[in-house]
């Protein structure tokens, strides 16, 4: 853990309570606004929409300015987001709060590069680590996001327009931190220099097809489950303060295991480690199936935190094998419109489904991700032992 990597680990901490913030509150803000039930969640669904639409713009910027220009800049736009959704909240203008948070996918679409920054900080023998500790940094939202949602939310008379307000403070604090990492410098293209393979050729290697798809469905199981659940727990009469505490735990999930997550990389292998994160999944589906108290939720999505991260960080470590140095822009460009287009598109299928059919269905909904996950991995087993055996 260099300085570096530390502070970047501390950006990320930043970056996710800046996320467990928006998870916590655009539901509820939307659901006020909104014109009808079903549409609650579209502020949730207009971030990751605009993650998608910002990843070949990201792409492009890291390329030609490097990391530390492109992340401060993120950061840049999630301050102008927050001003939008607090002006939106202030005004009742539920299409400016969609288009509010659309603008914010830019910022999130870099914050999502973050963890392959952090394999280019260490040496490639503790990538996996690097990769690991700084998704760890995650923990500092899972503690802050909520707690600042909770304690914010009544600062003015308009509901949570002093949370998005509190988020203009945490991108400053974010913009601080990033100035004083060290990027490794973008190396000077030497005309006629090879740029890799075509994305198309990189995209049909079965490793990057199973990252990607893993990373993705990943994202579309817990965003399924967790863009409901302050939804389903005020159908079910709990205060904002029981949501904050069940979304805290979710986060801490997801980040807590980045102390360990490395080493079961390094000892298990990938594969094995995505496994493990998929049998999580569907234990916190059985969970969340047995019953609406507050224990149950918390189980269940703390459990879900966890199953992400194990699927999420092994992924990352996998896709890092399928391109080469020079590649690396386009394909992660490639991945992060994987994760942003399943998002969006759980996004909205939560908000519909928990409003319409109920809690019950949208988790058996989610078995549908959780499967073709493990189809996938199986899939990249079994092609292994054939090339094993062709040798």
């Amino acid at each position: 853990m260099n300085p570096n990597l530390l502070l970047l680990a501390l950006c990320q901490g930043v970056f996710l309570t800046n996320n467990v913030t928006f998870i916590a509150i655009n539901g509820l803000v939307g659901l006020s606004l909104a014109p009808q039930g079903w549409m609650a969640t579209l502020p949730v669904m207009g971030y990751v929409v605009g993650g998608a639409l910002s990843t070949g713009l990201v792409a492009a910027v890291q390329a030609r300015w490097g990391r530390r220009v492109s992340f401060q800049l993120g950061l840049a736009v999630g301050l102008v987001s927050a001003l939008m959704c607090a002006y939106a909240a202030y005004t009742h203008d539920f299409a400016l709060l969609v288009l509010a948070t659309a603008v914010a996918g830019f910022y999130s679409a870099n914050g999502q590069l973050y963890r392959f920054a952090a394999a280019e900080l260490a040496a490639p023998a503790y990538r996996e680590k690097a990769v690991s500790w700084v998704m760890a940094g995650g923990l500092i939202g899972a503690i802050v996001g909520p707690n600042l949602a909770s304690h914010s939310k009544g600062w003015f008379e308009t509901p949570f327009m002093g949370a998005y307000l509190a988020l203009v403070g945490v991108a400053v604090l974010g913009m601080a931190l990033m100035s004083f990492v060290k990027f490794p410098p973008i190396p000077d293209k030497v005309k006629g220099s090879d740029e890799g393979r075509p994305l198309s050729q990189i995209m049909r290697q079965p490793v990057f097809i199973v990252a990607a798809g893993a990373a993705a469905l990943s994202y579309g199981v817990m965003n399924l489950l967790m863009a409901a659940t302050p939804l389903a727990m005020q159908v079910c009469g709990y205060a904002f303060s029981d949501v904050a505490l069940v979304l805290e735990w979710h986060v801490i999930g997801m980040f807590a295991p980045g102390f360990f997550t490395g080493h079961l990389i390094k000892r298990f292998g990938t594969v094995q480690t995505m496994g493990a994160g998929v049998l999580l999944n569907l234990v916190c589906i059985a969970v969340a199936l047995s019953g609406l108290e507050v224990q149950q939720f918390v189980i269940a999505s703390f459990l879900l935190g966890v199953g992400w991260n194990f699927l999420f960080t092994a992924s990352t470590t996998l896709a890092m094998t399928a391109w080469r140095p020079e590649e690396k822009d386009r394909a992660q460009a490639a991945i992060n419109f994987c994760v942003f287009t399943t998002m969006a598109f759980t996004s909205f299928g939560s908000g519909a489904l928990v409003t319409t059919q109920g809690w019950v269905w949208l988790n058996y909904g989610s078995l549908v991700p959780v499967a073709l996950t493990a189809l996938a991995l199986l899939w990249l087993v079994w092609i292994r032992k054939a090339q094993a055996s062709g040798q």
